[in-house]
């Protein structure tokens, strides 16, 4: 009965914010009480799936939500790796290019379980699957890095202006790993 009411809850939802004309509807109050039985089925998942329901109805017509969604993992994947190299460099007593390597490593697998969990959860990778995407995400994306600091020393050295430069990079980058893993990793074949 609870999937019942979810399926035509999100149906109507759907409805509202796709519908080219706008739809005339009336409010019903409602009193919250607390809860006599059961589980919420509000989670964090369900609240990531209607900001990326906001984000496509915003910028959809302009940029995919999935890529939106691919580049926030992206930037939380930023913090990992900083986090990770610091203590490293902290604790550690390997050389920087080790520490960078278990930064990288740890920072690759933590944008693929989270970008299967949330970004593709339709298409999420389970059990050998999860370790062929894996692999495949971390060849994409190690080109894509290639490609980042690639383009982004050319743009230094042409324009001289790093933060153009570093952006230029980080942008090629996202775009490569987004289009490059969304057929290579998370293909409907490979799913």
């Amino acid at each position: 009965m609870a999937a019942a009411i979810n399926t035509a809850y999100t149906s109507v939802l759907s409805e509202f914010a796709s519908s080219p004309e706008p739809l005339r509807f009336k409010e019903l109050p409602y009193s919250f009480r607390l809860r006599q039985a059961g589980v919420s089925k509000l989670d964090s998942l369900t609240a990531w799936e209607y900001a990326m329901l906001l984000l496509d109805k915003m910028f959809g017509r302009i940029v995919p939500v999935r890529f939106v969604a691919f580049c926030i993992v992206g930037a939380l994947g930023v913090a990992v790796h900083l986090t990770i190299l610091s203590l490293m460099r902290y604790f550690s007593e390997a050389s920087f290019l080790v520490d960078q390597t278990v930064a990288t490593v740890s920072t690759m697998t933590f944008n693929f379980a989270v970008n299967n969990v949330l970004t593709y959860r339709d298409k999420r990778l389970r059990g050998m699957r999860w370790l062929s995407g894996w692999l495949s995400f971390n060849v994409a994306c190690s080109l894509g890095a290639c490609m980042n600091v690639g383009l982004a020393t050319y743009l230094n050295d042409v324009t001289g202006i790093w933060y153009v430069a570093a952006l230029g990079g980080i942008t090629v980058g996202a775009v490569w790993n987004y289009a490059v893993t969304k057929r290579l990793t998370w293909s409907r074949s490979q799913v």
